[in-house]
């Protein structure tokens, strides 16, 4: 076990630090590879733990280049189902904390926890998470960049010219800052979408599979094909086409859906 690990905060129960590794970033498809923890517990003892797991997918290779993780690595590995119930008894007693844990990592946990038909109810724990902390004490914003990247202060902020001259002048000092940055845009597209995949309306509300099948990503319904719902619910897509804000493409293959092939 290791030392003792001083921390600024009385702790009323066990406080678990967790980070997953994953096959990719979408919660319904991807899986978990790797988890680590570290949990203080209030008398300020510290347990670390590392498992892999063998996802039962393909670890695709833009993942395997941010973890380092392939397939052999966890072709030997249980999958996460086979120590779910070990895993939710051991966080059991504890409030979690992480980075980007709210966002990303913990409902990914959830997924899992769910597809391995093992219960973990967060409702009643404590979630800190340190990103959160960060963006708000240390904020993101454009004039927080300008002041940054170039050293000054933001003139006119809120100005819509100003604020894009500053945006363009950022985006050059970045370049020239980062090495690394990919000089061409397609590259600079691909940086982004790895960072936050841009998503329309409708993607939100639904997953294309590759064959061109429409599958709910949210709602009720979540996980069935839209063709599915407008055979067997269609007063439900009808609700959809009620709504005041629904979007205008959302509307358009609702609409398409309901009027059959």
């Amino acid at each position: 076990m290791p030392d003792p690990l001083p921390f600024p905060v009385q702790l009323e129960r066990p406080l678990v630090f967790f980070d997953l590794e994953t096959t990719g970033l979408k919660v319904s498809d991807d899986r978990i590879v790797e988890l680590a923890v570290v949990r203080l517990d209030p008398a300020g003892d510290v347990t670390e733990k590392v498992r892999r797991f063998n996802p039962g997918i393909p670890i695709p290779a833009e993942a395997t280049a941010v973890h380092g993780i392939t397939d052999a690595d966890v072709a030997d590995k249980p999958s996460f189902a086979q120590r779910a119930r070990a895993l939710s008894d051991f966080l059991a007693p504890c409030d979690l904390a992480g980075f980007n844990v709210r966002r990303f990592d913990l409902p990914m946990l959830l997924a899992e926890f769910q597809r391995a038909g093992v219960e973990f109810d967060p409702t009643d724990r404590h979630i800190i998470d340190v990103q959160m902390i960060f963006h708000r004490e240390e904020p993101r914003d454009l004039s927080a960049a300008v002041r940054f990247y170039l050293g000054r202060e933001l003139e006119d902020a809120h100005s819509a010219l100003a604020d894009i001259r500053a945006t363009a002048a950022v985006l050059g000092a970045q370049l020239e800052r980062y090495g690394h940055l990919p000089r061409e845009i397609d590259g600079l597209h691909e940086y982004c979408d790895e960072v936050r995949p841009f998503e329309t309306e409708l993607d939100r509300w639904f997953e294309t599979t590759d064959e061109g099948s429409r599958i709910f990503r949210r709602g009720k319904h979540s996980g069935v094909t839209l063709a599915e719902i407008a055979a067997a619910h269609p007063d439900y897509l009808q609700w959809m086409l009620g709504l005041d804000d629904l979007d205008a493409m959302v509307k358009k293959v609702v609409e398409e859906a309901l009027s059959g092939p």
